[in-house]
C-alpha cells in the first residue's frame, strides 16, 4: 500500500525538476525586453521603488508575527497538509474578493491592490510556516519566507539560483546576513514587479479590472500556495 508520505515524495520530485528546469528561449528574451525597459530608468527611480518595496515587505513580514499562532508540534505530514489546503482555500477567496473590490474601483484602487495583496500574500506563508512546525519568530524563517516568495514570483534564471539556495538551506543559512536590511531587495523588487507587471496593469483598466483581479489574484494564490508547500515539505521530509 502507498503511504502518504511516498505519494508526497513523487510530486516534491515532479516539482524539483520544475525548479531545476533551464530559462526556454522566449523566457530569456522577455527577460531582456524587461531589462532593456528597466535601464530606460533613471538610478533614483530605482532606489525609490527599491526603498518603497523594502520598506512595504518589512512592516508586513514583522507586524504580521505578532497575529500568527506558534508552530504546530506532533502532527503527521497528512494532517499538516490538510489545514495547508483549508488555509489555501481561506486565502484564495480572500485574495480574488480584495482583487475584484480594487479591480473594479478603478486605476487609484488597483494601487491600492499592491500592499492589500502583499499581505495577504505573507500572511499565508506565515500560517504555512507554522503549519509545518517552523517558528517565524526565527529570523532566518521569515527570510526563507522570502525566498518563496521569490521561488514563486520570478523568472526562471532567477528561480535556478533560489532553488540552489534552498535546497541546501541548513548550509546556506550560515552565510545569511544578521541584519535583513542587507538582504538584496534591489534584485527582488525587480523580479517581483517583473513578474506582475502585465497582469497587474490589466486589472488597473476599466470594464475588465475587476474581473482581470478575480483571475490574477486568483492564480498568484495557486501558485504561491504550489511553491510555498513543496518548499516545506522538502524541509519536512
Amino acid at each position: 500500500m502507498v503511504t502518504y508520505e511516498e505519494i508526497v515524495k513523487l510530486q516534491l520530485y515532479k516539482w524539483k525538476l520544475k525548479m531545476r528546469k533551464n530559462p526556454n528561449i522566449l523566457e530569456k528574451a522577455s527577460k531582456g525586453i524587461q531589462r532593456t525597459i528597466n535601464d530606460q530608468f533613471p538610478e533614483k527611480y530605482h532606489e525609490l521603488i527599491t526603498n518603497a518595496i523594502k520598506n512595504l515587505f518589512k512592516a508586513v513580514l514583522f507586524g504580521t508575527k505578532y497575529v500568527t499562532k506558534s508552530p504546530i508540534k506532533r502532527l503527521s505530514l497528512r494532517d499538516r497538509e490538510r489545514l495547508a489546503y483549508e488555509k489555501t482555500r481561506l486565502y484564495k477567496n480572500t485574495a480574488i474578493i480584495e482583487g475584484a473590490a480594487t479591480g473594479a474601483g478603478g486605476f487609484v484602487a488597483g494601487l491600492a491592490d499592491f500592499p492589500l495583496l502583499l499581505g495577504i500574500k505573507i500572511k499565508f506563508l506565515y500560517e504555512l510556516a507554522s503549519i509545518y512546525g517552523y517558528d517565524v519568530d526565527d529570523y532566518t524563517e521569515r527570510l526563507y519566507i522570502l525566498h518563496i516568495f521569490q521561488l514563486a514570483f520570478s523568472s526562471q534564471s532567477h528561480v535556478n539560483e533560489i532553488f540552489y539556495r534552498m535546497e541546501n538551506w541548513d548550509e546556506y543559512v550560515k552565510t545569511l546576513p544578521a541584519d535583513i536590511n542587507e538582504f538584496n531587495w534591489r534584485v527582488f523588487q525587480e523580479e517581483y514587479r517583473d513578474y506582475l507587471d502585465i497582469a497587474k496593469m490589466l486589472q488597473m483598466l476599466p470594464g475588465v479590472g475587476a474581473f482581470a483581479g478575480i483571475y490574477v489574484n486568483n492564480k498568484l494564490l495557486k501558485k504561491l500556495s504550489e511553491t510555498a508547500m513543496n518548499s516545506y515539505r522538502m524541509r519536512y521530509l
